[in-house]
């Protein structure tokens, strides 16, 4: 009897143990930087709108603040708010040095990324999966000595707007699913932001951008099918904020710290200014009230905070990187240092409270359910669905996956790792089978397998003399 069933175990082993691995879902994470949540209602976006009635459609998301590329990705990517990832701009900087970093080469800055919070990729790789990131925000950097199993970060100066770059990199990342098997992938495009940037919100050549948007979004999923990744792959599309525009031609007094009555750079260690609407301050010792006094108020579309009274639904103020005086304008304003030196028509980096600023939600797959339209919710919380998707544990984080568990097929009581199982007793064996994967399917393929477990029972137990 002992040798019956262990041959008995080794076979369901060897028959179903490769299928659970082979059939467990995928899921790719997309974000096209600064899709507003309202793109497609000034333009025809037929694959979006197919996308919406094969999967989930939110009205809007909400992002972290400060709304701006690196530190909303890296929110994505982690489920902490800005505050908990330390990733707190788009530049890295050293207040004793003075020293600044733009966008492109903070991205190679190791100890900016890796504080502490771990991005998706090197969760799911720790746990057996398979990871890989092709241009996403926080690629270059390693974190506690990982790195993305499969990684391409973009050359300084890329072209984040040609179509045909688009096509080849999201035949690339399914390849990487298909034959490097990869288990998740997050794909970064750099658009619409730029057109957002340089012509306005409102503009001819941003619409013109988000029908590329569009195309773009029916060339992956045909890839998709083309590598035959349909029945294993789910898709979510996002991006980091959305787009306001900015107000020029002398139709509004600009902000212009230098010219407020009172004010003075001497009074600074460091200032991150001339960025957008948002600003930080780092007064010299001794400085911080009157500088703080002097701009509150200053300026109607200023808003000047202390570093401890920021609002707490922005959830940026407790890291030790945020400067003691943190400043931001309302939307159509730039704060500027010394003199007006921002000449975009459009720009980010508002109260995420602001319209312009919710991104776009989509998602499609075997994970989701079908033409679901769902209300806004926090990008905060797309991380734990992503490892609920995933079948792995999350790191601490600042989401909740009853936000978004809605969404999927089976929306049942399974635990934060995301495990489908069934058990079923044979010859008085209860036995667990358990699969990845959120789809419906992987629960009637175990329900399955119990079955044939059960015809296995019948042909290995057989009496000696049937044999």
């Amino acid at each position: 009897m002992m040798r019956a069933t262990s041959l008995f175990l080794l076979w369901v082993s060897c028959v179903f143990g490769a299928p659970v691995s082979k059939d467990r879902q995928k899921l790719l994470l997309i974000s096209f930087d600064g899709f507003r949540w309202d793109y497609d209602r000034d333009v025809d976006t037929p694959n979006l709108d197919q996308m919406a009635k094969d999967g989930v459609k939110a009205q809007y998301v909400t992002p972290p603040y400060l709304t701006i590329t690196s530190p909303s990705h890296f929110t994505i990517l982690t489920g902490r708010y800005i505050e908990n990832h330390g990733v707190i701009h788009n530049m890295w900087f050293n207040t004793t040095t003075t020293e600044k970093k733009p966008y492109y080469q903070s991205q190679f800055v190791n100890e900016w990324w890796d504080n502490g919070s771990l991005p998706i990729w090197i969760t799911a790789q720790r746990q057996g999966l398979k990871a890989g990131s092709l241009h996403f925000p926080g690629t270059a950097s390693s974190y506690q000595g990982q790195v993305a199993m499969v990684q391409e970060v973009e050359p300084l100066l890329y072209n984040y707007k040609n179509e045909t770059a688009w096509r080849e990199n999201s035949d690339k990342v399914m390849s990487w699913f298909r034959d490097r098997d990869l288990d998740f992938v997050s794909l970064y495009f750099g658009e619409p932001d730029g057109v957002g940037h340089k012509y306005g919100p409102d503009s001819p050549e941003r619409r013109e951008m988000v029908r590329q948007v569009d195309r773009t979004v029916g060339y992956i999923r045909h890839s998709a099918e083309h590598h035959g990744l349909t029945d294993q792959l789910n898709v979510i599309i996002t991006a980091d904020h959305g787009m306001s525009t900015v107000f020029r031609n002398g139709l509004v007094e600009e902000i212009t710290l230098s010219k407020i009555p009172g004010f003075s750079f001497r009074d600074l260690s460091f200032h991150l200014l001339d960025y957008g609407p948002s600003g930080m301050l780092l007064p010299k010792p001794g400085k911080l009230d009157g500088v703080y006094n002097t701009l509150k108020g200053a300026h109607p579309h200023l808003h000047v905070y202390k570093k401890e009274e920021m609002p707490e639904h922005l959830h940026y103020s407790k890291n030790d990187r945020i400067l003691p005086i943190i400043l931001w304008a309302d939307p159509g304003y730039v704060i500027n240092g010394y003199f007006p030196v921002q000449f975009n028509k459009g720009e980010h980096g508002y109260d995420n409270q602001e319209m312009d600023m919710k991104p776009f939600f989509r998602a499609v797959g075997p994970a989701f359910q079908k033409n679901l339209e769902v209300g806004p919710f926090e990008t905060v919380n797309i991380y734990p669905l992503m490892c609920h998707i995933l079948g792995i544990q999350p790191e601490v984080n600042d989401g909740h996956l009853s936000v978004t568990k809605h969404m999927l097929v089976i929306s049942d009581s399974r635990g934060s790792g995301g495990k489908v199982g069934v058990s079923c007793e044979v010859e008085g064996m209860v036995i667990q089978v358990s699969a990845s994967g959120a789809a419906e399917a992987e629960t009637m393929k175990t329900t399955t397998t119990c079955r044939l477990m059960r015809l296995a029972k019948r042909i290995f137990y057989l009496p000696r003399n049937r044999i």
